[in-house]
C-alpha cells in the first residue's frame, strides 16, 4: 500500500468537511464570502504572500476570518482522527511497535538485557506527571471543543465499513448540523476568563479523557510486562494527571485561598460523581444470587451492613454490598461539603481512600474466590485503579509564587515580631536568622498583630493548604514551587512560611514537612547558579533533616520559557542540559534523589515539540523513573480532548521515562566544547537583536500583543508590570506573538551564527563535526528537529507585512534586515548539517499537514496584518479588533503549537 492509498480516508474526510462547510458559508454568508473562501484555497504558493483583496466589506471580512479560521479547526480533527485509525491499522497488521509505545519500550528493555526486578525497582519508586497549567494560550472555548467532538464522533462513524446509503446520509445531516452550530457559535469570549472558569476546564477533561485513559494505560503495561517477563509487576500509582489552576499566584492575583478550596470542591466533586456512576453501573451488572454462588464472609458482612432491604434483593449479596460502599461514599461526601447525589442516605463516612479501596477489595477477592475472575477484571479493577489514581481530590494541586512575596511575607513577620530587617541582611545573614527561626517551634504571627493585605493572603493560602491536607491526604497538595529562586535564603524563606502555616512542623526536634519545596530555577543566570544553591542547601544540617522526612527526595523546576526569552533557543536548551548534568552528579554526591519538573509549553520556544523525543533526549540520570512535565494552553485540548489521543499521549509519557530510565543512550559530555562554542555566539547575537535600541518598539508595533493582551484566553495579565521591556513581559505571550506574526523567532533565532561562526573557525572538519552530531546526539537532534518544525511553520514574506505595521521605517528595516540575515543563515546552517534537500522532508505527516492548512493560515496572517493597520488608524474600531481576536483563534488552530 502506497502512502497516498494510506491516506485516502483522510483525504476523504478533508473533502467532506470541505464540502459542508462550503455548503453551510453559502447558505449564511452568501455567494461572495464562499467564493472569497474557494479562491483562498486555490492560491498556489507563490501567491500566498500577495495582498488579498481591498475590496471586502468589514462583514465580509470577519466572516472571511471566521471560515479560514474554522477550515482549520475541522481539518485538525480529520488529521487526529487519521492518526487514529493508521495506529489502529498498524495494531490490526500486526506491524512493528512505534516509537512511544509501550510495547516498543518494553521489547527495547528487554533487548539491553533488563530484569524484571530492575524494572520492578524503578516502577516502585517512579512518577510520571503530566501537570494542567493555565497559561493562557488555549483560546477556545469549551462550547467550541464540545463541537469538535461532535465532529469527531460522527466523521468517525462514517468511516464505518458497513454503513447503508440511509445511514451516510443521516450522519451527513448531523454532521452538518454540528457544523452550522459551531458557524454560529462566537469562537472567542466576550467576558475575562476567571480563575474559577479555568477550574472548570481543567477539571472538564477528566471525564473526557482521563477517568478512561488512566486506568485503561496501567492496566495493558500490567499485561505487557506480564507477556514480556513472565512475572506480574506491582504497579503503584505512578503516573499521575495533577494541576497548578487554583494554587498557581505566581504574577495572578485572582487566586486566593477561597479559589484554592474552590479547585478542591470542584475536583472532588467530579471525582464523587465518577466513583458513584461507577458504583451504580457495577450494581446493575453484579447481579449474582446465592442460589449460583457463595460469597466470602467479608463480603457477606458489607451485604448484611446494606441500606438496599427491599425483598427482590435479599438473594443478591453483591448489589447489597455496593449499596453499602455507595452509602458510605455518600457519608464521606457530605462530610467534605460536596453536592452530590446518590441512590441511598448518607452512611458512615469512610476515613479515608483506603477504606473505600478495601470495601472495593472485598468486592473483587469474593469474586474471584467463586471463579468469576471475568467480572473482578472488568468495570471494578478499573475503578479500583481510579481511586487509587484519583482518590477523593482527583488531582493534586501545586502551590506556586515567585521568591520576592516569599521574601516580603518573611520581612513583615520578622518586623513584627522585633527582629532582624530581613531585606538588609546578606545572603550569609539570611540563612542564619532563618535557620534559626526554623529550628524554634515558636511563631512569629501573632493574631494581635496587623499585617499586611498581601501577607494575610498568602499566609491564609497555605493555611488553606494545611487543612486540604487534613481532609483529601497529603498527597493532595505536595508541591510548593518557588519561581524566579536565586538562592539558598529563597528556599528557605518558603521553608519557613510553611512553618507558620502547620505544612512543616517539629516533632522531637526534628522538622517534618508535608510538601515538598520546589525551586524553580529559570533565567540563564539561575540555571547556571542552580547547582552550587543545592550544594549549600544539601550542606545545612537542618534542610537534611527535612529531607528525611520527605524520603530524601527533592524536585527541582527548571523553566524552558524564561531561559529561551533570556538567552535564546540555543543556549537556552544547552544551559537546560548542563544544568541537568551538573544537578545529577550533585544529588549522586549528596545520596538525594533527583525528580526534575519541566516547565514546557507548547511551542519550541518553549520547550514544545514531542514529548517522547524530548525526554530521551535528557542527560543520562536526569530522569531515573521520576519526571513531570508541564502541559500549557493548546496543548492541553490537542493532547487530552480526546480518549484515544489522551491515552497515546500518556503512554508517550511512561514509555520514554521507561527507555531514559533504564537504557543506555549517548552522552553529550564529550562534545562540550562544541556546544559551549555554538551557544556563546548564538546568545551574542540574540541579545545584539533584543537589545538593540527601539527593539521593544518593533516587538509592539510589528505582533499583535496589544490585541493579544485583550483577548479573554486566561485570567492572568500579559506582563507582570508594563511592557516596557523585554524582561518585564511573560514569556507566553512573548512566544505566542512571535508565532502569530509567523517570525517564530524564539524558535530560531541565533542558530545560524553560531554555526556559522564554527564553520567559519573549523572549516570543513567543523561541517563535519555537527553533522556527526546530528547522526548521533539525541540532543542535537531534538534541537535541530524541533527548529526544523518551526522553519516551517514560518514566513518570511508574511513577517515583511508586518514589520510595515511599525511606525519607524527606517527602525523596522534595521531590525527586520536583521531577522531576515538571521534567517537565511539559520535555513542554510540545518540544511548543510542535515543534508535534507527541504524541510520536513522526514516528516512527511506534518508537511502533509501544512500543505493542507496553508493556504487558509497564511490569509489569516494577512487579514490580521490589514486589520492591525487598521485598528491603529481607529482605536475604537470594535468590529476591528473582534476580527483580530478571531485571527489570533484561527492562527493559533492552524499553528497547533503557537504558545
Amino acid at each position: 500500500m502506497t502512502e497516498l492509498d494510506k491516506d485516502l480516508p483522510l483525504r476523504a474526510d478533508l473533502a467532506r468537511l470541505d464540502r459542508l462547510l462550503g455548503e453551510v458559508l453559502h447558505a449564511q454568508e452568501g455567494p461572495q464570502v464562499y467564493q472569497e473562501v474557494k479562491a483562498i484555497a486555490a492560491r498556489t504558493p507563490e501567491q500566498r504572500a500577495l495582498p488579498l483583496p481591498d475590496t471586502l466589506s468589514p462583514k465580509a471580512t470577519t466572516a472571511l476570518v471566521r471560515a479560514c479560521g474554522l477550515y482549520a479547526q475541522l481539518f485538525n480533527i480529520a488529521e487526529d482522527l487519521h492518526h487514529t485509525r493508521r495506529r489502529r491499522a498498524h495494531q490490526i497488521a500486526g506491524s512493528r511497535p512505534q516509537q512511544g509505545s509501550l510495547n516498543r519500550a518494553l521489547a527495547r528493555l528487554k533487548e539491553e538485557g533488563v530484569s524484571f526486578a530492575q524494572l520492578s525497582d524503578t516502577l516502585q519508586d517512579a512518577y510520571v506527571g503530566a501537570i494542567l497549567t493555565a497559561h493562557p494560550t488555549e483560546v477556545q472555548r469549551q462550547s467550541v471543543l464540545d463541537g469538535h467532538r461532535a465532529v469527531r464522533k460522527f466523521l468517525s462513524l462514517l468511516g464505518s465499513p458497513d454503513l447503508t446509503p440511509e445511514e451516510e446520509t443521516e450522519l451527513d445531516g448531523k454532521l452538518k448540523r454540528v457544523i452550522l452550530s459551531l458557524w454560529q457559535t462566537s469562537e472567542i469570549r466576550h467576558f475575562k476568563l476567571s480563575v474559577e472558569d479555568e477550574i472548570k476546564n481543567g477539571v472538564a477533561y477528566h471525564p473526557m479523557t482521563f477517568f478512561s485513559a488512566l486506568p485503561r494505560l496501567y492496566d495493558r503495561l500490567g499485561k505487557e510486562v506480564t507477556a514480556a517477563w513472565g512475572q506480574t509487576p506491582t504497579l503503584p500509582p505512578f503516573i499521575r494527571v495533577g494541576s497548578w489552576i487554583g494554587g498557581d499566584r505566581d504574577g495572578n492575583p485572582n487566586v486566593n485561598a477561597t479559589v484554592l478550596r474552590h479547585a478542591f470542591t470542584l475536583q472532588a466533586t467530579q471525582a464523587f460523581e465518577h466513583y458513584l456512576s461507577e458504583l451504580a453501573s457495577l450494581y446493575r451488572e453484579l447481579s449474582l444470587s446465592q442460589r449460583h454462588v457463595s460469597v466470602s464472609p467479608a463480603l457477606q458482612a458489607l451485604s448484611d451492613q446494606t441500606p438496599d432491604n427491599k425483598e427482590s434483593r435479599e438473594q443478591e449479596p453483591y448489589r447489597r454490598a455496593l449499596a453499602t460502599i455507595e452509602s458510605r461514599l455518600l457519608g464521606k461526601a457530605a462530610e467534605l461539603g460536596l453536592a452530590v447525589r446518590g441512590r441511598w442516605p448518607a452512611g458512615e463516612a469512610y476515613r479515608d481512600t483506603a477504606a473505600f479501596q478495601a470495601d472495593l477489595a472485598t468486592v473483587a477477592d469474593s469474586l474471584i474466590a467463586h471463579g468469576s475472575d471475568l467480572l473482578a477484571d472488568g468495570r471494578l479493577a478499573r475503578l479500583r485503579r481510579a481511586v487509587e489514581v484519583f482518590g477523593f481530590f482527583l488531582m493534586p494541586v501545586d502551590l506556586r509564587q515567585f521568591a520576592g512575596m516569599h521574601e516580603a511575607v518573611v520581612s513583615e513577620l520578622f518586623s513584627s515580631a522585633g527582629l532582624e530587617h530581613y531585606p538588609a541582611l546578606d545572603e550569609a545573614a539570611r540563612i542564619r536568622v532563618l535557620l534559626r527561626e526554623l529550628a524554634t517551634p515558636r511563631l512569629l504571627y501573632s493574631p494581635y498583630q496587623q499585617y499586611s493585605a498581601d501577607t494575610e493572603k498568602e499566609l491564609a493560602i497555605f493555611r488553606e493548604a494545611a487543612l486540604i491536607q487534613q481532609q483529601f491526604g497529603t498527597e493532595a497538595i505536595s508541591q510548593s514551587i518557588i519561581s524566579n529562586c536565586a538562592s539558598v535564603s529563597d528556599i528557605l524563606a518558603l521553608a519557613l512560611i510553611l512553618k507558620e502555616s502547620g505544612l512543616i512542623r517539629l516533632e522531637n526536634g526534628l522538622p517534618v514537612s508535608t510538601i515538598n519545596v520546589v525551586p524553580l530555577f529559570e533565567t540563564i543566570a539561575d540555571l547556571v547558579a542552580a547547582t552550587d544553591i543545592m550544594d549549600t542547601l544539601f550542606a545545612l544540617p537542618w534542610y537534611q533533616l527535612l529531607l528525611k522526612s520527605r524520603g530524601m527526595l527533592q524536585e527541582v523546576m527548571l523553566g524552558y520559557s524564561d531561559s529561551n526569552k533570556d538567552g535564546g533557543y540555543l543556549t537556552s536548551q544547552w544551559e537546560l542540559y548542563k544544568a541537568e548534568q551538573r544537578l545529577v552528579q550533585s544529588f549522586d554526591k549528596a545520596g538525594v534523589k533527583l525528580r526534575l519538573f519541566h516547565g514546557r509549553g507548547g511551542s519550541v520556544g518553549r520547550g514544545g515539540g514531542p514529548s517522547f523525543e524530548a525526554i530521551m533526549a535528557q542527560p543520562a540520570g536526569s530522569v531515573a523513573g521520576r519526571i513531570r512535565i508541564t502541559e500549557q494552553g493548546e496543548v492541553i485540548a490537542s493532547k487530552y480532548s480526546d480518549p484515544d489521543i489522551g491515552t497515546r499521549n500518556l503512554e508517550a509519557l511512561v514509555a520514554a521515562t521507561l527507555e531514559a530510565s533504564l537504557t543506555t543512550h549517548p552522552s553529550c559530555e564529550a562534545d562540550g566544547e562544541v556546544f559551549d562554542e555554538l551557544s556563546e555566539a548564538a546568545f551574542k547575537a540574540y541579545r545584539q537583536l533584543v537589545e538593540t535600541e527601539g527593539f521593544m518598539q518593533y516587538f509592539l508595533e510589528a505582533t499583535p500583543i496589544n490585541a493579544i493582551a485583550k483577548l479573554n484566553i486566561g485570567s492572568r495579565p500579559a506582563s507582570r508590570k508594563s511592557l516596557a521591556s523585554i524582561k518585564d513581559l511573560r514569556a507566553i505571550p512573548w512566544v505566542f506573538s512571535w508565532s502569530q506574526s509567523r517570525v517564530m523567532l524564539p524558535g530560531w533565532f541565533g542558530f545560524g551564527s553560531a554555526v556559522a561562526g564554527f564553520i567559519a573557525r573549523h572549516g570543513d572538519e567543523g561541517l563535519a563535526r555537527l553533522q556527526g552530531l546530528y547522526r548521533t546526539s539525541p540532543f542535537f537532534q531534538v534541537i535541530l528537529s524541533n527548529m526544523e518544525q518551526v522553519l516551517a511553520k514560518a514566513d518570511l514574506g508574511i513577517a515583511r507585512r508586518f514589520a510595515a505595521l511599525v511606525s519607524d521605517r527606517a527602525l523596522a528595516d534595521k531590525l527586520f534586515g536583521q531577522i531576515e540575515a538571521e534567517w537565511q543563515k539559520t535555513h542554510d546552517a540545518f540544511f548543510a548539517i542535515s543534508g535534507q534537500s527541504r524541510l520536513l522532508e522526514q516528516n512527511p505527516t506534518l508537511h502533509r499537514s501544512l500543505e493542507t492548512r496553508l493556504p487558509y493560515l497564511d490569509a489569516l496572517n494577512l487579514l490580521q496584518a490589514d486589520l492591525l493597520q487598521r485598528l491603529r488608524a481607529n482605536p475604537d474600531d470594535a468590529e476591528a479588533l473582534y476580527a483580530i481576536h478571531l485571527t489570533i483563534n484561527g492562527t493559533s488552530a492552524g499553528l497547533r503549537n503557537s504558545g
